[in-house]
């Protein structure tokens, strides 16, 4: 069974799953992310409220809510009307003038926090009419005619109050002012389909992909630690995955919409608002997988993992040890810490938790196994061996280092410059008198000037050996 158990093709099948799984996880990191940005209260009015907070923002919205104000208030012929007769030619350019000074007093007030607090309600109030209509609760039909609107018309009437008009503009303010359509009614089916999808969409993603998984394992037992490895690795590129199409498609959200370059920082800033629940998930996605890499590193057959498999076998015997760390773990990581969205969910934190108990108990058992007999004396003597194999690797890197160090600089102190340098010149005469530009004499005799005069005795024996017939 065994041996059946790791046959290529049950491996290369166990792979297919894990890759089908990484990719559904990739899936799932973009449907968890839209599931609680578009469709929870919460998330939508916190991103509307930091909206506001950006000046860039609020000058396009003070902006807005100054030509909406223009659109439905007759303002140039008020004061033509409150101008005396001799005077009532200057309505237009006091009307212009007038309006950089609405704008300059809407961008004041929408500072404001009670103008912001209008803000966020208008924007709670929409998405709450937006989820009714999604999930088929109520019509919206009867509140709101026929569409899915912000309405602004209170902020804009704290505006013009703000800008010193006196709420006189408000009296004549149509219903329909500073009104923001987002969806009508004959989008309803879409909108309801959409919405209950994106709602299940996550479970199922994630669901899908823990069962690829499982399949991976039980198709391939023996193939089982790898098999982890590869899903932790499909789980960091599945995170990486999704930061770099955040900034794909970031950029090319903001060419798209963002008409002018003036447009360009308002359309960024928004995106800069609603995109950091996607990089908290694939962060969260990417951490998960490093533990997946460790875990399987751990329970691998390098000398380090033996090591450390051997040191910890004593503790891992006894499993009221091994779980109460594990609690104290958990207890840190959830209640403590909470780093992801995930495990703040009870949810998502329960199959966290039984995905590492598992995980911790696979291990266990194989430490068990390989180490029946380990207890913790010699637990105590392999840590000493552990830190005397660091150190002496250390050691051992320190002084090749070392050796490199030396070796190099040997290379450029004056007496190795020196030899390379008669090198050079031997070199050079022996390919002159190769050439026949120099005779046997005269090669002996500025060999003995490069090395330095260097005993007569030498040259003489060169003469002698040169003197001699060939034989």
């Amino acid at each position: 069974m065994q041996v059946q158990a790791s046959t290529p093709r049950r491996r290369r099948l166990a792979l297919a799953l894990v890759v089908l799984a990484s990719l559904a996880a990739f899936a799932a990191i973009m449907a968890i992310w839209v599931n609680r940005q578009v469709l929870n209260t919460a998330n939508w009015t916190a991103a509307s409220s930091e909206l506001l907070e950006r000046p860039v923002i609020r000058n396009r919205v003070a902006e807005y809510l100054t030509d909406q104000l223009y659109a439905n208030v007759d303002v140039e012929g008020a004061l033509r009307d409150a101008l005396p007769e001799r005077a009532q030619g200057l309505a237009g350019p006091i009307s212009s003038a007038f309006r950089d000074r609405v704008e300059e007093r809407a961008r004041e007030a929408l500072a404001r926090e009670d103008v912001q607090r209008l803000w966020e309600n208008a924007n709670r109030e929409s998405h709450l009419a937006l989820l009714r209509l999604i999930q088929g609760g109520g019509s919206v039909a009867s509140t709101e005619g026929d569409r899915v609107v912000l309405d602004l018309k209170a902020l804009l009437e704290k505006t013009e109050e703000h800008a010193g008009i006196g709420g006189r503009a408000g009296q004549v303010l149509p219903d329909s002012a500073a009104r923001i359509t987002i969806m009508r009614s004959d989008q309803l089916e879409l909108a309801q389909d959409v919405g209950n999808t994106l709602k299940a969409l996550p479970a199922v993603l994630v669901a899908l992909s823990l069962a690829l998984f499982g399949g991976a394992l039980l198709v391939a037992p023996g193939w089982r630690r790898r098999a982890v490895r590869a899903y932790g690795v499909g789980f960091v590129a599945g995170g990486a995955g999704a930061l770099a199409a955040e900034s794909l498609a970031s950029d090319a959200i903001v060419g798209s919409l963002a008409q002018t370059a003036a447009g360009e920082p308002v359309v960024q800033a928004v995106l800069d608002i609603y995109t950091p629940l996607l990089e908290q998930a694939a962060t969260a996605t990417i951490g998960y997988g490093v533990v997946m890499i460790a875990g399987a590193w751990l329970a691998g057959p390098t000398r380090w993992a033996v090591a450390l498999r051997r040191t910890l076998a004593p503790y891992m015997r006894e499993p009221w040890l091994v779980y109460c760390a594990v609690a104290l773990i958990v207890a840190v990581v959830l209640f403590w810490w909470s780093p992801t969205p995930a495990t703040r969910n009870p949810v998502t934190a329960t199959v966290l938790v039984a995905l590492l108990v598992l995980g911790v108990e696979g291990l266990r058992r194989k430490t068990v196994r390989e180490f029946p007999d380990a207890d913790r004396a010699a637990a105590a003597q392999r840590r000493r061996e552990l830190f005397a194999l660091a150190s002496a690797g250390a050691a051992e890197k320190a002084r090749a280092g070392t050796g490199a160090v030396v070796r190099k600089a040997s290379q450029f102190s004056p007496a190795a410059r020196e030899e390379d340098l008669r090198l050079e010149q031997l070199e050079r005469l022996a390919q002159l008198r190769s050439a026949g530009v120099i005779d046997e004499k005269e090669l002996r005799a500025e060999k003995a000037r490069v090395l330095g005069g260097e005993n007569g005795g030498d040259v003489r024996a060169d003469d002698a050996t040169a003197g001699r017939p060939s034989s």
